[in-house]
């Protein structure tokens, strides 16, 4: 640790190389070439193309811009790593770099029969490679293309860390009833435009006890806020809305983007919540569970369901690779075959240069002395998780 101190603090006290090169450039050339440079420059690391739909291969290991209202309506329920949230309010501009994966995401699902049963597409890497932001990039596309969205920023979260656990009413299981309201919350902000234009209707009645009702042909809107006033009705709620929404994206009334990231927490072991009798219950016992294994069966049309799975989703002792056969066991892995597997990796040498040059241009990064970028490489082996941890202290 001493000596990792050692190299940031070294880092920190050189000069910046790159404005000294700027400078020998303009002693040594016309006035027009070096404006033609140093647009070129701004340009290396940016794409002012903010709709994912038309990123290509040219804008690869270039950062686009979301906009302020767009960010705020997908991913203010969560989506994105709270380091790079944090980062986002530091630098004012939430900025996503175009990668290969998503690229490649995006090619499948624009080019996708969604007449046919769903497809199941499963980002999977090491820690740290980018698979959220990945994930998060192609939300972004979902919701700009009218896919109603249904999204799990962190499936771990209820197996490990529940807001509060009670018994359901079906014997032997767990309810999450407050996840459960905050995930219908979250549906309801990154749909509630296209919910009110497509006026989606209930096929059934739903009755929830002697009193309370939901009647066939009401709004989703509806059942969705239902769920949220009635705390204790919330997981029967998401419930109700996962099968209409399946009925309602077969009959061809709303497409849907299913997007669940730690997917195979669903099917670890074990979780961190307590029995009444102080076991630890498995996650088939937990009432949020099933919907979300539902949706991500084959079983209905005019959606894709993209799933991440992630070591980190795992306790210890279940961290020994990162490969989906390994992490989502037997029962998860048949569940989800065939599938589409997208190898997320660590940053290529362009990556790595873009970031870098991001950095530069925030004024995160102010000196770069000779080797800079050369120790960043082999300290951090372009990891794009391990390399915000290091320049954050620069």
């Amino acid at each position: 640790m001493k000596m990792f101190r050692k190299h940031l603090g070294n880092l920190s006290r050189v000069s910046t190389q790159l404005q000294r090169n700027v400078v020998q450039l303009s002693t040594n050339a016309e006035a027009s070439p070096i404006e033609e440079t140093a647009a070129a420059s701004v340009n290396e690391f940016r794409t002012a193309v903010a709709n994912p739909g038309e990123h290509s291969a040219l804008h690869v290991a270039k950062f686009y811009t979301i906009p302020v209202e767009q960010k705020k309506q997908i991913f203010t329920g969560g989506g994105l790593p709270k380091q790079y949230e944090q980062q986002i309010k530091t630098f004012t501009e939430p900025c996503l770099m175009v990668r290969s994966p998503a690229l490649e995401l995006l090619h499948y699902i624009k080019n996708a029969d969604l007449t046919k049963p769903v497809v199941r597409y499963v980002l999977y890497g090491d820690n740290g490679v980018g698979k959220t932001l990945t994930m998060a990039h192609v939300l972004h596309y979902g919701a700009i293309n009218d896919f109603l969205l249904v999204h799990v920023p962190w499936a771990p979260n209820w197996m490990k860390r529940p807001k509060e656990a009670s018994n359901a009413s079906q014997e032997g299981m767990l309810d999450l009833p407050f996840d459960a309201a905050a995930w219908l919350v979250h549906f309801k902000t990154q749909n509630a435009k296209l919910l009110q234009q497509l006026q989606l209707k209930t096929n059934k009645e739903y009755v929830w006890s002697k009193r309370e009702s939901t009647p066939a042909g009401s709004s989703l809107i509806e059942l969705v806020e239902h769920g949220i006033a009635r705390i204790k009705y919330a997981t029967d709620t998401t419930v109700a809305l996962i099968s209409e929404l399946k009925q309602l994206s077969t009959a061809g009334q709303c497409k849907i983007m299913v997007a669940i990231d730690g997917f195979n927490a669903f099917f670890h072991p074990e979780t961190r919540i307590f029995s009444d009798n102080k076991q630890r219950v498995t996650p088939d016992r937990i009432t949020l569970t099933q919907p979300f294994l539902d949706i991500t069966n084959y079983d209905w049309t005019n959606g894709v369901c993209i799933l991440s799975v992630d070591k980190i989703a795992m306790t210890e002792g279940y961290m020994d690779s990162y490969m989906p056969r390994y992490l989502l066991g037997t029962q998860g892995f048949e569940h989800i075959d065939p599938f589409v597997p997208i190898h997320v990796e660590n940053y290529t040498d362009k990556e790595f240069h873009s970031y870098i040059n991001y950095y530069l241009d925030r004024h995160w990064i102010n000196k770069t002395p000779q080797g800079f970028e050369e120790q960043l490489k082999f300290m951090s082996n372009k990891n794009p998780y391990t390399l915000m941890q290091l320049v954050k202290a620069l």
